[in-house]
């Protein structure tokens, strides 16, 4: 199995929500041209835009922005270590998510949405089949009471 898939499959599928699954689902089908490539967000994670809401973002950070109600480019940013973290951990291998975001990044986009859904599809059904809750979530926001 590529590296890419091992640590989609094993390091951060898992601990995404069906919801945000979903959601990076219709983004890939339609081609979102919020899904970016070579970034985390949209505007970078910098110490100066950290409050400005986000325009786009990474497959992982697409999750947490459109899915888990997280709005600035700081929750984002960290919405992406804490699972990169989680991945690396789950993998017993630091840095291991390198791995499937040197893929993401560098892949054409039309490959790159293509085997990534496949991947979508293949971990939603697993779960239809086996359900379970994510084993962890990274910084979701707070739901309002």
């Amino acid at each position: 199995m590529e590296s890419w898939r091992k640590v989609w499959r094993e390091g951060f599928a898992p601990q995404l929500s069906a919801a945000a699954l979903q959601t990076l689902r219709q983004a890939l089908e339609g081609n979102d041209h919020r899904l970016l490539q070579g970034a985390t967000t949209s505007p970078p994670p910098l110490q100066c835009v950290q409050d400005w809401p986000v325009e786009a973002a990474c497959a992982l950070g697409f999750c947490g922005w459109q899915a888990e109600g997280l709005e600035t480019v700081s929750e984002v940013e960290s919405f992406f270590a804490q699972a990169c973290y989680e991945a690396d951990k789950r993998l017993g291998e630091p840095a291991m998510c390198r791995w499937f975001l040197n893929w993401f990044d560098d892949t054409p986009r039309a490959d790159m949405r293509r085997e990534l859904l496949a991947e979508v599809n293949l971990e939603l059904d697993r779960r239809l089949i086996a359900p379970e809750a994510p084993t962890t979530a990274p910084n979701r926001k707070q739901a309002a009471a």
